[in-house]
């Protein structure tokens, strides 16, 4: 099953988002081709209404305890509760990966 799958299969089995963003920016990397290893994700959750941000980062690396130890390398995350993702929205941007990044600088 494709990692996006799993990603997608595992946050929404343990959070119930209302919203779920996926991009996997592993073309970004120097690393071998077919790797499925840097990701991005937004989690708008009700799950996360009352936790601090240390919390919903747990929360979500627990979700993907198995995708963490098979192959994940590099994991941005954005947490949002509804009212938060109404007020903030817009766009996650990750910095570049330094050392093996495809971009010339």
């Amino acid at each position: 099953m494709p990692m996006a799958d799993r990603i997608q299969r595992r946050l929404t089995e343990a959070l119930a988002p209302v919203h779920l963003d996926l991009e996997d920016e592993t073309h970004k990397h120097n690393v071998p081709p077919g790797s499925e290893s840097h990701w991005k994700v937004v989690v708008v959750s009700e799950a996360f209404a009352g936790k601090r941000l240390v919390h919903r980062q747990r929360a979500v690396y627990g979700a993907l305890k198995q995708e963490l130890a098979d192959g994940i390398h590099a994991l941005s995350m954005k947490t949002l509760t509804p009212e938060e993702w109404a007020e903030q929205g817009g766009a996650h941007t990750t910095p570049p990966c330094l050392g093996g990044s495809k971009a010339e600088g």
